[in-house]
């Protein structure tokens, strides 16, 4: 299968034909080019070799799971950037949390409205496109203490080594280092960070903060760098030497 190099190709991974051909037409109807597979094989040959702007990916397949496939991306520097986005039958908190702790920027569970899943993938592109234009500004790093995010590589260093995160977890960093000391809702930090606000995502908010909290802290349990404003929801440390 040939990328289409013109537009930003998502590719769609399920098992259910039908559901395959349904998140297709309305993602190549809002402008993408589409990729398919129905199966974790095939899915990630397809990765590999074509590198797409972003994988809409089932959960449960018949090979690999789709927490193997996130794992696999993640763990390749040639792959780690690709956004993924997760399509689940399965609504246990748990499942979702493990999903985006492993590296998925964004959960959609079935049954859905294909024009949901458009909407999260426009949101998640948008994001990666946003992380990139800081590649333009003068500033093209952010140092708090022994945390430093660099823009231009989108790298996030903790005591001068680099620490993996994803998409997501460096865009939810960006906008808190950016603030230090403002005390986001929950609903206004998803709206900076990931330029998009829905109400059911605050969970799956509270799962990338834990998260990065495991990555960046050397105490999740009682963080220096990540707080939580009870009834309000997160603050970057202000008392942060930079």
């Amino acid at each position: 299968m040939v990328r289409d190099e013109t537009r930003e190709t998502i590719l769609v991974v399920d098992d259910d034909a039908e559901i395959v051909r349904l998140v297709s037409a309305y993602v190549e109807q809002a402008g993408y080019a589409v990729m398919k597979a129905y199966d974790g094989a095939s899915a990630i040959d397809l990765i590999w070799d074509n590198q797409p702007s972003l994988v809409v990916l089932d959960l449960m397949l018949p090979d690999y799971s789709g927490w193997e496939i996130t794992r696999i991306i993640r763990d390749e520097p040639t792959l780690k950037e690709i956004p993924i986005i997760m399509l689940t039958a399965r609504i246990e908190d748990e499942d979702k949390i493990n999903g985006l702790e492993m590296g998925a920027d964004d959960y959609v569970t079935k049954p859905f409205n294909p024009r949901e899943v458009v909407a999260r993938v426009r949101s998640v592109l948008r994001r990666v496109k946003n992380g990139a234009a800081h590649t333009a500004e003068k500033v093209q790093s952010i140092k708090r203490h022994e945390l430093k995010l660099d823009l231009y590589r989108r790298e996030v260093m903790l005591r001068g080594k680099p620490i993996e995160v994803t998409p997501t977890e460096f865009e939810l960093l960006r906008a808190l280092m950016q603030n230090p000391g403002y005390a986001f809702t929950r609903s206004e930090l998803i709206e900076r960070s990931l330029g998009y606000g829905y109400e059911s995502l605050e969970r799956s908010l509270d799962s990338h903060i834990k998260n990065l909290r495991k990555k960046i802290e050397d105490d999740p349990r009682d963080p220096l760098y990540i707080e939580t404003v009870y009834g309000i929801g997160y603050r970057l440390n202000e008392d942060l030497d930079t």
